[in-house]
């Protein structure tokens, strides 16, 4: 017999860092209005640098269940896919 609440936020395994869990919801909440997320607008978004997106965004992928994040280009910046 299931405890959780029906309003209960998914756990991330616990190897995630805060800024990881930060980037991971961001993408959770965005990727139903669009696929294709650039990392320095996801830096400006989170008050972060898109090199501490980049650096962070293979943890995130790997910790994803619920959605894919796959890196797909570079110009003008690393742009990654996103499908839930």
């Amino acid at each position: 017999m299931s405890t959780a609440h029906p309003d209960a936020v998914a756990v991330e395994p616990a190897g995630l860092s805060a800024k990881q869990a930060r980037i991971l919801g961001y993408l959770r909440e965005n990727a139903g209005d669009r696929t294709y997320f650039k990392s320095r607008l996801i830096a400006d978004d989170l008050d972060l640098s898109a090199k501490e997106v980049g650096a962070n965004m293979g943890a995130v992928a790997d910790a994803a269940v619920d959605i894919d994040v796959e890196k797909w280009g570079y110009s003008s910046g690393t742009t990654w896919m996103v499908t839930a």
